[in-house]
């Protein structure tokens, strides 16, 4: 090799390669999202990402990367000549040609080095950016329309998304660019190297036949019969990886719960109860995980005796040739190193259907979780609208998930200053049809009519609160005010009886676990006084509180809020003061509607 002109030579290789490759890549990518179930689903999860009416940005490094692979082929390429040199130079004792040599393999040392830390970086940034836009997007996706909410109504909804969106999309982007480059870098290679092995391979004579360039040839079949056995070997692989993802998950979200209700738990003294579910789900981890290590003893063994004995065949066979002096130890060398090449680009597909076989998994998993997306849209409810002052609902039918009408052809109607009281005996569907009211509940058909452009709240017996600071609690759905009013946050604090925690507003805690069910209801009220809306649904809002705490509370609004018009859920009849009309649920879907003035 004449080391003069391999710059030239190198760059007119790059470019030639280059563009061979992004014509397959695009024709290949094609056919695989056409005709293959995993190029249908990985299209379906990210190729908003890479679509160049969104941006150019991502092909652009893509096709950057894919040219920073092809340089590590090529700098293969010329190791292995460099090689062939040196060796050659080491047998005939040339010490010029040697040292020669050592001075060509500084250039290419440095080369590679800079080289393949410029290629971590721009590999790394890239899988940043993709993870983040893929992050976005799929919970934007999940928060979009409550289908985090409505896919509670799925029968067949997906399990831990929350695992999905933030381990399994880490894992996707991760595993696609490495597969993605490894496969591009094992077709270049074996082009390549198959070339460089066809000039060194020679005449093989096997049973009285001689097989010309038998080198070509021994390592193609080879390679295949060994991919063949590692592909029915590998893959169970695929469902058992799936089945591990699933199984942790759920052992994780155990223990989750036992931490979020640990003071029910305590108060039962149900901790037996408690270990024996998570050792049960637990048990079910291990066996997967057994199932994989034997599973992964046949794989590797498998893979690592194949590896193991391809050390040694490209000598075996060459020894010959070297012995007669046909061929010099470089070639040898060369020929091994090429045969080593052409044996990993080979077994590519066998030596990564492990990583394969997880990324399948992943996809699935993913594309899973965006079908449970799709589903949840899909699901029909109440028709909303909103026009004038008032509040109504028009020929509202409710009903349970079976199919039973909880209630019927409702028809009523709030002024704004109205106050109604939802009763009737526990189970008979109050909450749920608060539920249906607000949205949430797909089995209802009707017309829900809400003030034009006026804000409702919902406050539910269990007020949710949010991470992160009491005021960021207060505040809640909407954010904190970049600069916020101490003097307003602290008066509805005292208003609410809880003028205590006026020096606790920017303290960030886990404040559901610090105030009491009581205190977190009035702090919910508190965000109707801070937020003043024009609607606003109570269910058993003050059922943790005093009869005199829940009267006080109650005052408190109809004072501070005349306009409001309050839908409220309790048992106790002293709610009744505060509303002007009730509805009684009852039973098969009736319901009467009386006055209380």
């Amino acid at each position: 090799m004449d080391w003069h002109h391999q710059l030239l030579d190198s760059v007119i290789w790059l470019c030639k390669a280059f563009a061979i490759s992004m014509v397959a890549i695009a024709c290949i990518t094609a056919l695989i999202g056409k005709f293959t179930d995993w190029g249908q689903q990985f299209l379906r999860v990210t190729w908003a990402w890479f679509s160049p009416v969104r941006s150019w940005r991502p092909l652009a490094i893509l096709s950057l990367l894919i040219l920073m692979t092809l340089f590590s082929v090529r700098m293969e390429i010329l190791f292995t000549f460099w090689s062939n040199g040196m060796y050659t130079s080491l047998q005939d004792f040339n010490a010029a040609a040697f040292w020669s040599l050592m001075a060509v393999f500084g250039v290419l040392a440095s080369v590679h080095v800079l080289r393949a830390l410029v290629n971590f970086y721009i590999s790394q940034a890239f899988q940043i950016h993709w993870r983040v836009w893929l992050t976005e997007n799929l919970m934007a996706r999940w928060l979009d329309r409550q289908a985090y909410y409505r896919s509670q109504h799925l029968p067949n909804r997906t399990d831990n998304p929350d695992q999905r969106i933030q381990q399994d999309i880490a894992g996707f982007v991760s595993s696609s660019l490495t597969l993605f480059l490894g496969l591009i870098s094992s077709v270049v290679s074996l082009f390549s190297f198959t070339l460089i092995l066809w000039r060194l391979s020679g005449t093989l004579t096997l049973f009285g036949e001689e097989i010309p360039r038998a080198m070509i040839f021994l390592v193609y079949a080879y390679v295949l019969v060994a991919t063949v056995f590692a592909v029915k070997l590998g893959r169970p692989l695929i469902k058992l990886n799936f089945l591990n993802e699933k199984l942790n998950a759920d052992f994780r979200y155990a223990l989750i719960r036992l931490r979020e209700y640990g003071e029910n738990i305590a108060f039962f003294r149900g901790e037996a109860v408690e270990h024996r579910t998570l050792l049960k789900r637990f048990s079910h981890v291990i066996e997967n995980a057994w199932a994989i290590v034997f599973r992964s003893l046949k794989f590797q063994g498998f893979n690592l005796g194949i590896n193991q004995l391809a050390v040694v065949f490209p000598m075996v066979v060459q020894a010959p040739r070297f012995f007669s002096k046909q061929i010099t130890l470089g070639d040898l060398t060369q020929t091994a190193q090429a045969f080593g090449q052409v044996q990993d680009a080979l077994s590519f597909f066998r030596s990564s259907y492990d990583e394969f076989a997880g990324y399948r998994a992943i996809v699935n998993r993913l594309t899973g979780f965006l079908d449970t997306v799709d589903a949840a849209d899909q699901l029909t409810m109440p028709q909303i609208v909103h026009r004038g002052q008032n509040f109504a609902v028009e020929a509202l039918t409710v009903k349970s998930p079976g199919g039973a009408i909880l209630t019927a052809n409702l028809n009523l109607a709030l002024a704004p200053g109205a106050a109604l009281l939802v009763r009737g005996p526990s189970g008979v569907g109050k909450t749920t049809l608060l539920r249906a009211i607000a949205g949430l509940w797909p089995y209802a058909g009707g017309e829900i009519v809400y003030p034009a452009g006026q804000q409702c709240l919902f406050l539910p017996q269990k007020p949710y609160l949010p991470l992160g600071t009491l005021r960021s609690a207060l505040y809640y759905p909407l954010a904190e005010p970049v600069q916020p009013d101490d003097s307003a946050a602290r008066a509805i604090l005292e208003q609410i009886q809880l003028g205590h925690l006026a020096a606790e507003l920017d303290t960030e805690s886990e404040w559901s676990n610090i105030l009491s069910l009581g205190e977190q209801q009035r702090l919910a009220l508190g965000r109707v006084l801070l937020h003043r809306p024009q609607l606003v649904f109570l269910d058993e809002a003050s059922s943790a509180m005093d009869e005199g705490l829940e009267h006080a509370m109650y005052s408190l609004l109809r004072k501070q809020l005349p306009d409001v018009m309050l839908i409220s859920v309790g048992h106790r009849s002293s709610l009744a003061a505060f509303h002007g009309s009730e509805l009684i649920l009852q039973h098969n879907g009736k319901w009467r509607l009386n006055s209380l003035e």
